[in-house]
């Protein structure tokens, strides 16, 4: 606040943003912009004179924890930049339109042929769900996934439900699924009137655990759907073997696990059905979309029947059966198809940063588990997520990362602790459950993450963790 004009100018030449924030002893007292000093120099010509005379003090500013969308609601054709502080005031961070104002738990990555495609498809009018990228996003998943029939939807969660309802589960049925897991598996069993039967996971993988799931099994027992959480890969020798020995239907919850791989194949290989989710957050996003992979022909054609209101593929407005609105956009495919394009460059840089996270974080006595690696296996590392220690309290390691610009999430609640769910468990304790619950926590992992930026996120760990020790 004692700095001169003349300091001032030099600042907003060498950052480019036509603002600086001016602080006394780290808290705000005010926000100086070229055309504040625009201003001043019309009147006066002293550029020695403190800026504490021209800044205004009239600033807007938000408390660092502000999630998004009170961020972005804030913004105007006057307030472009937004100074973040902290409950004393100190200056912390700042937001602007092209700037995240912390170092998200994740974003996506548009830097391919994303626009190139999607001009394609607005010069084409084929925009709706009918149009080239469709079928040339599902052929990508074909050739990856040799075998199987692939079947582009509108989210993650249809893609479980029409996998459900095309291989034939029903009313009663019960289908054995990890109770920690993102809600849109239970509900999806839900939606077709058959019983979600919660299992416990391993505490090594932290994905359904293959024996706990054949003690669960009865004669109303129809399916298992293994959760490849985060990236890691369910024991699928273990889970096949139990689907072959009591005749279950095997539907892989790919939605956080592409690109990774078991034994040289690739989650979604290995059932009678697998999904993938293509939202926001995701390795491979388009927004929202979804991909079904069917082994069985005839059930794809099924499939393909029930995604499209039930409607005769060869008699327009003759519909079959009743059926269900679950296209995918060719707007959304055209972007799937680019983000597809880089998949291995994604994966490859998610990799190499759950590798330094592991590097910088390997001697924290705090950490009680990381990600399980398996020299015969490809983690994909969808969220860099690790186990504190029993005695740590993760919620608040989560608000002081917060305070200091990183973005940090807890892991999935255990499914039977919820008010839709609690009926829904048969094991007397879901003990691993409920303790990678309540101590999970994922890092940023975006593919465009700097390696600044991680450094500071495990510098800031390693403090906050030693501060609470």
């Amino acid at each position: 606040s004692n700095s001169s004009i003349r300091e001032a100018l030099l600042k907003l030449n060498d950052n480019g943003y036509g603002v600086c924030f001016v602080t006394s002893q780290r808290v705000l007292v005010g926000v100086l912009t070229d055309g504040d000093i625009r201003r001043y120099l019309l009147n006066n010509n002293n550029l020695d004179c403190e800026i504490s005379k021209v800044m205004n003090r009239d600033f807007f500013s938000l408390p660092v924890e502000s999630d998004e969308k009170t961020i972005r609601r804030s913004f105007s054709s006057e307030i472009k930049i937004i100074p973040l502080c902290d409950k004393q005031g100190l200056l912390v961070d700042y937001a602007d339109s092209f700037k995240n104002h912390r170092i998200p738990v994740i974003e996506p990555e548009f830097n391919g042929q994303e626009l190139n495609y999607l001009e394609d498809c607005i010069k084409s009018t084929w925009i709706s769900s009918q149009g080239a990228y469709v079928r040339r996003f599902e052929m990508m998943f074909e050739d990856m996934h040799p075998g199987m029939h692939a079947i582009a939807v509108s989210n993650g969660t249809v893609a479980l439900h029409l996998a459900l309802k095309s291989l034939g589960l029903s009313d009663g049925d019960e289908v054995i699924v990890p109770d920690l897991t993102f809600a849109a598996t239970v509900n999806a069993v839900l939606y077709c009137n058959a019983v979600p039967v919660l299992c416990e996971v391993d505490p090594e993988t932290w994905c359904i655990d293959a024996k706990e799931a054949e003690m669960l099994i009865s004669e109303r027992t129809k399916a298992i759907i293994p959760v490849h959480l985060y990236g890691q890969l369910c024991d699928m020798d273990a889970i096949m073997d139990l689907s072959k020995r009591y005749n279950l239907k095997l539907l892989e919850d790919c939605a956080e696990s592409i690109g990774s791989k078991w034994k040289g194949k690739p989650s979604g290989m290995f059932g009678d059905a697998a999904t993938f989710s293509f939202f926001g957050n995701k390795t491979i996003s388009t927004g929202e979309g979804g991909m079904l992979l069917i082994r069985d022909h005839n059930i794809a054609k099924q499939a393909i029947l029930l995604r499209d209101h039930g409607m005769n593929p060869n008699k327009r407005y003759w519909h079959d059966v009743v059926g269900f609105n679950y296209r995918l956009t060719n707007l959304q495919a055209a972007i799937g198809v680019a983000q597809m394009e880089r998949l291995d460059e994604f994966i490859a840089k998610k990799r190499k940063i759950a590798s330094i996270y592991k590097e910088n974080l390997k001697h924290i006595d705090c950490i009680e588990k990381f990600p399980t690696e398996n020299i015969d296996n490809i983690h994909s590392h969808w969220l860099y997520t690790v186990i504190l220690r029993q005695d740590i309290d993760r919620d608040r390691v989560i608000d002081l990362l917060m305070e200091v610009g990183v973005e940090a999430r807890p892991v999935f609640y255990s499914m039977h602790i919820m008010p839709p769910y609690k009926s829904f468990k048969k094991s007397a304790k879901h003990t691993n459950s409920l303790f990678i619950s309540k101590q999970g926590i994922s890092f940023p992992s975006s593919v465009g993450i700097s390696l600044n930026e991680i450094k500071h996120v495990c510098d800031s760990l390693i403090r906050i963790l030693g501060d609470l020790k």
